[in-house]
């Protein structure tokens, strides 16, 4: 018989949101915890067992204000553009809530850097698919793990453009390494998420051939 609880885990799949407005500002998450929800990240598959994956975890007040005053900068003009071009009302509450984030992103009680021990495009540099592909599944376990403990994060992607140096001398960053996302951490304000709105998997499921 299996040990797993499939309906518990059917439960954290589907609930597990990007949550940035009922994050909970005030209360303390413990880094043990977040050591745990690590030790659970790691477990993920990697490329060639390389286990290039890297992370940061961010508690100090005066960095963490460093790194929202960095977010707001590019993110806030990027989100506005956006907006005006999409008449969605699911997405514009997306963008509110983006937006929202950068207005308390440093008073989130912890963020985390995931990154990699490699350049992308670096001498003898895995190829792209396996070189995104053997850090992402390890965020995504830490976000199920961290949903598991009543706690809240969003991806976030501030790295790559021209505040990328800014960002890498504030967090000491090394620059054989590539930063991936960015998550804001805390624990959240009630448990109750449901399932987003998706289409039909059988409008998007194709069996043996694509066919229209």
């Amino acid at each position: 018989m299996s040990r797993l609880n499939v309906e518990a885990t059917d439960y954290v799949l589907a609930t597990t949101r990007s949550v940035r407005r009922r994050l909970d500002l005030e209360r303390p998450v413990e880094r043990e915890v977040i050591l745990d929800c690590l030790r659970l990240a790691v477990q993920a598959p990697t490329a060639s067992n390389r286990q290039m994956w890297r992370w940061l975890v961010v508690d100090d007040p005066e960095v963490r204000k460093g790194v929202a005053e960095l977010y707001a900068r590019d993110t806030v003009p990027r989100i506005e553009r956006r907006r005006e071009r999409v008449d969605d009302a699911q997405t514009q509450r997306v963008f509110d809530s983006a937006l929202r984030l950068t207005e308390i992103l440093a008073r989130v009680p912890v963020l985390i850097v995931p990154w990699v021990e490699e350049l992308p495009d670096g001498p003898r540099s895995t190829p792209p698919a396996a070189f995104y592909g053997s850090i992402f599944p390890a965020i995504w376990s830490l976000q199920l793990a961290l949903r598991a403990r009543a706690m809240g994060s969003t991806l976030t992607t501030p790295f790559g453009g021209k505040r990328e140096p800014q960002y890498r001398a504030l967090l000491g960053l090394p620059d054989n390494g590539t930063p991936i996302a960015l998550l804001p951490v805390a624990y959240t304000l009630g448990e109750d998420f449901k399932p987003a709105r998706r289409p039909p998997i059988e409008d998007i499921t194709r069996w043996n051939r694509w066919t229209d």
